[in-house]
């Protein structure tokens, strides 16, 4: 795959996004970070500047589209334009469907479901100009068959596996194909918070995982690259369930 291709990744300041934004950079791709977090942020991309990547990061909240605009305008001035995106960015509340405010629904949607669309929505222009691109939302098991206490997240990584199906029917003819990847228990700081605080009972979930493990930010990353190459040109509007078997 071209090196000179600009990557964005939402959520890059730590566990999914971070070893996705890492595998491009390290591959040679000029790559933008994106998150909330900018001091973890920050640091994680002087890491991968100490090893010769080219990387830049903002400080964006995905719900904000004028944000990502201003970001994306920052990116294409010193990158160039955008030909692969990967929607990461999401938050995964644990909630009772009883207890679930109006509030708890709505901010779950903007971030997990709306700032897929924004992110991806303000970079399909440079791709259609290119005749070239690939947009690799991250989505979850979850969104297949569902999470408990997680209707709204389990709601919005549905409707980020449709809108997958539906985006990639449009963009094929513009030479841009559109996959999600859908992860299962992956080891990342949330995972590990989730545990710490009793909301997450690891051992009971992993005889669950024929694969019986979680899985790692470096494998989500390696099935990322795989659908950004050229190499998979004719695979669109799937979902790569990177899950160790937890959901077939």
């Amino acid at each position: 795959m071209s090196k000179d291709r600009v990557v964005v990744v939402t959520g890059a300041a730590g566990g999914i996004g971070l070893g996705i934004a890492q595998r491009f950079a390290r591959d040679g791709h000029p790559t933008a970070m994106l998150d909330v977090q900018q001091d973890l942020l920050e640091q994680e991309a002087d890491a991968l500047r100490s090893a010769g990547a080219n990387v830049l990061t903002a400080n964006v909240d995905v719900s904000d589209r004028a944000a990502i605009d201003a970001a994306y305008a920052r990116i294409r001035q010193e990158f160039g334009p955008i030909t692969i995106v990967v929607p990461n960015a999401g938050i995964a509340p644990m909630v009772p469907f009883q207890d679930m405010t109006a509030a708890q629904w709505q901010k779950v949607m903007d971030i997990n479901l709306s700032g897929v669309f924004h992110t991806i929505q303000a970079a399909v222009n440079d791709m259609i100009e290119a005749k070239w691109g690939r947009i690799v939302p991250i989505s979850s098991h979850a969104g297949q068959s569902g999470g408990m206490y997680m209707a709204h997240y389990s709601a919005a990584k549905g409707g980020v596996i449709s809108l997958t199906k539906g985006l990639a029917r449009e963009m094929a003819a513009h030479g841009t194909t559109v996959n999600t990847i859908a992860p299962s228990v992956c080891e990342t700081p949330q995972m590990h918070r989730a545990i710490e605080a009793g909301e997450f009972p690891l051992e009971a979930i992993l005889p669950m995982i024929p694969i019986s493990r979680a899985g790692t930010p470096d494998e989500i990353a390696s099935a990322c690259a795989f659908l950004a190459s050229d190499e998979a040109a004719y695979i669109t509007g799937q979902v790569l369930a990177v899950n160790g078997g937890m959901y077939i």
